[in-house]
C-alpha cells in the first residue's frame, strides 16, 4: 500500500472548484501585494490565535527577523533558541545581527524554563521558544522567567497555527509570534507566506512599516525597511483555507490517536500534554533502530521524514559559535532517534493501520 507523507494533489483536488474561485476573485481586484485580501486575511488569522493584530509578510523566516529588528535586537544581543529546530529558528537571529544560543530541550522536545535558564547571561534580550511539531511549549514557567529577567518572548508558532496551551492559542503568550505557512504546513499557502501576530500596537505599526521599506506613504519613508509583503494572491488562498483548519486538525489528531493505539507498547508516541490541543504538524516517534526502520517502511511504500537528523549546533556555521558535540546530549540523543510519520488529513484509517502494522512487523510484535 502506498502511504505518502503529504498529498498536495488530493488537496487541491478535494479543493479545486472553490480555491479557483478565490484565485479569480483575488486577480479580478487588481491588488496583487498588500491591499483588501491582505487585510481581510490578517483580521481573520488574528482573531484566530486571540491576539489583535496579525501582520502578513512574505514567509516565516521573514517574520522572525522582522521581529526581532521591531524589537530592537541586533549587535551584542543574545536570543535564546532550540537547537533541535529547522535552522530558520536560529538563522533569523545571526541575520538580525544578534548572536543564537542554544538551550537543550526537555523529553517532549521543547525548551522549558529550566533548560533556557541555565543558558542566560548578561547579554540574553530574547528567548524564542519553538512550538515544535504543533505542541506549545510550556509557556507558565517560560513566561515568568522571561518577566523576571526583562527577557522578550518571541514565539516560533510555525508548526502550531491554532495549538492551544490550557485555553490560549499558539501565538498569544509572547510579546509576538511568527508564523510559516509553507505549502507542508497545516495552513498552507500555494507557495511562501508568513504572518506575525501580536497585541501591542506599537509593535504592530512598527512591523507594517518595515515589511513594506518603512513606506509611510507611496513616497515618503520613515526608516530604511524590508520587502516581505504578503501577496494577495496567498491570502486569498489561506483565507479560504482557514475555514476548513479546525477540521484539518480533527483529521491530523484522529490519525494520531489511531498511531498511539497502535504503537503505543512498541515505539514512544507523542501524546498531548494535561490541558493542552496538539495539532500534529507532525507525528514523531521516538525508536531504536531509526534508519533500518525507515528503510523498512520504505520497501513497504512507506513515505516519512526525519526532522531533523543534524541539531542546528552541529550544523557548520554553529561553529563559529563554538558549539560542539555533547553540547546539548537531550537533543543529540533524540535525533538519532526521531521519525516523523505520514499524519496528514487525507490519510485513510487503512493507510493508518498498514503503517502501525509494518512498524510492529519490524519489531517482531
Amino acid at each position: 500500500m502506498r502511504v505518502p507523507y503529504v498529498d498536495f494533489a488530493g488537496q487541491y483536488a478535494a479543493e479545486r472548484r472553490s480555491l479557483l474561485s478565490v484565485v479569480d476573485r483575488a486577480l479580478a481586484g487588481g491588488e496583487m501585494v498588500l491591499g483588501r485580501e491582505v487585510s481581510a486575511f490578517e483580521k481573520d488569522f488574528a482573531r484566530l490565535c486571540r491576539t489583535k493584530h496579525a501582520i502578513g509578510v512574505a514567509n516565516g523566516t521573514d517574520a522572525l527577523i522582522l521581529t526581532l529588528k521591531a524589537l530592537w535586537i541586533g549587535p551584542g544581543d543574545e536570543v535564546i533558541t532550540a537547537p533541535n529546530s529547522f535552522v530558520a529558528s536560529a538563522a533569523a537571529v545571526a541575520l538580525a545581527g544578534a548572536t543564537p544560543v542554544f538551550a537543550d530541550i526537555e523529553a517532549d522536545q521543547l525548551l522549558s524554563a529550566r533548560t533556557v535558564e541555565k543558558a542566560l547571561t548578561p547579554r540574553t534580550k530574547a528567548v524564542i521558544p519553538v512550538h515544535l511539531t504543533g505542541r506549545v511549549c510550556e509557556m507558565d514557567g517560560l513566561m515568568a522567567l522571561a518577566r523576571a529577567r526583562g527577557l522578550a518572548v518571541i514565539e516560533d508558532a510555525a508548526q502550531a497555527v491554532g495549538a492551544e496551551d490550557r485555553g490560549r492559542r499558539a501565538g498569544s503568550f509572547g510579546r509576538a509570534a511568527c508564523f510559516s505557512f509553507h505549502p507542508l504546513k497545516n495552513l498552507n499557502a500555494a507557495g511562501d507566506a508568513g504572518a506575525i501576530t501580536t497585541s501591542d500596537d506599537g509593535l504592530a505599526e512598527r512591523l507594517r512599516l518595515l515589511r513594506n521599506h518603512g513606506l509611510k506613504s507611496r513616497n515618503e519613508v520613515l526608516f530604511w525597511g524590508y520587502n516581505s509583503r504578503l501577496d494577495a494572491l496567498q491570502a486569498a488562498i489561506l483565507r479560504a483555507r482557514l475555514k476548513g483548519l479546525s477540521k484539518v486538525v480533527a483529521a491530523r489528531r484522529k490519525n494520531a490517536e489511531l498511531y498511539r493505539k497502535g504503537l503505543a507498547d512498541v515505539v514512544e508516541c507523542p501524546k498531548d500534554r494535561p490541558g493542552c490541543k496538539d495539532v500534529y504538524h507532525l507525528f514523531v516517534i521516538q525508536c531504536d533502530r531509526r534508519d533500518e526502520l525507515q528503510a523498512h517502511l520504505k520497501r513497504r511504500g512507506v513515505s516519512t521524514a526525519v526532522h531533523y537528523p543534524t541539531p542546528i549546533h552541529l550544523q557548520a556555521p554553529a561553529a563559529a559559535l563554538g558549539c560542539k558535540k555533547g553540547d546539548f546530549p537531550e537533543a543529540e540523543r533524540q535525533s538519532a532517534r526521531i521519525l516523523s510519520l505520514p499524519v496528514h488529513q487525507l490519510l485513510s484509517a487503512a493507510q493508518i493501520g498498514f503503517v502501525v502494522r509494518s512498524i510492529r512487523e519490524f519489531y517482531g510484535r
